[in-house]
């Protein structure tokens, strides 16, 4: 056993929402197995899937053993928790799709392949409910539970709150005993005691610990987290364009960098205590050189570091890291010959882009013509020879002293953009075809 105390660790990182009486005895007592459930409906975790998978992180470094749950099964009807619509349904082939997903991105986080007695291990609850016919399961498992026990919960409470003219249909309702069904398998498969989640699923996992109570006669355990929020108000992960996800092809690293780099003050002290494993000493000195030099961000550009190469790799993380110098860095040439396409794209991304036939870069089309004629960079070649004299028109990030120098193939990124300024901070991507 680590010798990290697993409830404490949680509770000086402010991982603990509620925790039932019994758990901490519970895991000093032996190593014990937790689980976490994962919605399957993409095929890439976001950022909100992050709290509760370092949860099972440091459950695993407190030399405990993390079980992650696709919900295959539960992925087909859809939590009612802290909703007001009901979720799309998907198919099989989508969710085993997802679930290969899911799990190469937990292998980020979790040991799957070790022989250590604490390794992780996946499940999918598809895997013992697709057998388990309607009529077994209401007589095997729905006895055991009352209507009035699932009525009394909140996420039921607020469901059919927020659809007084509509209601709740039978399938959102019977989530919370399909989830507890879950536990109950697990507890009886895999010794699983503790069930941990965010706040808003406390009623489905108290569910759970009552039915094996009820069933088995055994006793289990449930750890919630707290919902993740910014200190503005705005809903956490949530972006312009979107979730915040794990998949670069979705979220490119830059952006993702990017995102965790821009938190405020009291957000990185925040974050930097639920999404890294840095210790308690680490984030204290880490505070302490922010209140001295707040201007430095040394909490944000640690937080970034972190979880970049956490969830991508430290090669990734150190291209983020240049190509956020490309606005400023007198080796700007460089680098932007060096990244990827897509770490350009997102580095440029809302610039003006005009598109251009190769033949015109082949030919040596000059750059007046190129930037006036096919490329509305500007609105005359008269305009531009006069800021090109005043040093004010680059090509890559470089000064170009003559409009009418030809275009070429050297000049391509990536084979197939050239990135042109005007001024100090109006940019404009040619991209050509």
């Amino acid at each position: 056993m680590s010798k990290i105390n697993f409830v404490e660790e949680l509770t000086w990182r402010g991982m603990i929402n509620n925790i039932m009486p019994g758990t901490e005895e519970q895991l000093n007592k032996e190593m014990t197995s937790a689980y976490v459930g994962i919605d399957p409906t993409a095929d890439s975790l976001h950022i909100g899937h992050l709290v509760s998978i370092m949860m099972l992180k440091h459950f695993q470094r407190a030399g405990h053993r993390p079980i992650a749950l696709v919900g295959g099964a539960t992925g087909m009807i859809g939590d009612p928790s802290m909703k007001s619509q009901e979720r799309v349904l998907i198919d099989e082939d989508t969710l085993r799709h997802n679930q290969e997903c899911i799990r190469r991105q937990l292998a980020h986080f979790l040991d799957f392949d070790s022989d250590a007695p604490n390794h992780a291990i996946l499940v999918n609850n598809y895997d013992w409910m697709k057998n388990y016919s309607f009529l077994n399961f209401i007589r095997d498992v729905g006895k055991h539970i009352t209507v009035n026990y699932m009525m009394a919960k909140d996420s039921v409470k607020k469901r059919l709150a927020a659809n007084a003219d509509h209601g709740m249909s039978f399938t959102e309702f019977s989530y919370q005993l399909l989830q507890g069904y879950d536990f109950l398998h697990l507890y009886e498969t895999e010794n699983c005691k503790i069930q941990m989640g965010g706040r808003d699923q406390w009623g489905n996992i108290t569910t759970g610990t009552e039915l094996i109570r009820r069933m088995n006669g055994g006793e289990a355990y449930a750890i919630t987290c707290p919902l993740i929020t910014k200190a503005d108000g705005g809903k956490f992960g949530k972006t312009e364009s979107g979730n915040v996800w794990l998949d670069p092809k979705r979220t490119s690293p830059y952006k993702f960098y990017q995102f965790w780099l821009n938190v405020s003050d009291v957000d990185a002290a925040k974050y930097i205590r639920i999404f890294t494993d840095l210790t308690r000493d680490e984030i204290e000195a880490l505070e302490a050189e922010q209140a001295h030099d707040p201007g430095q961000r040394p909490l944000q550009k640690r937080l970034a570091r972190e979880i970049t190469t956490m969830v991508h790799s430290a090669k990734d993380y150190e291209m983020a890291v240049e190509a956020s110098q490309i606005l400023f860095s007198n080796k700007a040439q460089d680098i932007l010959h060096r990244i990827d396409e897509d770490t350009l794209l997102a580095v440029f991304d809302g610039v003006p882009q005009f598109e251009v036939g190769r033949d015109l870069i082949e030919a040596g089309t000059p750059l007046s013509t190129l930037l006036v004629d096919h490329a509305a960079v500007f609105p005359s070649r008269g305009e531009m020879r006069k800021m090109t004299q005043g040093g004010g028109v680059s090509i890559n990030k470089e000064k170009i002293t003559d409009p009418n120098m030809p275009a070429s193939t050297d000049m391509l990124l990536n084979g197939k953009y050239i990135l042109a300024q005007r001024g100090k901070k109006n940019y404009y991507l040619l991209i050509v075809r």
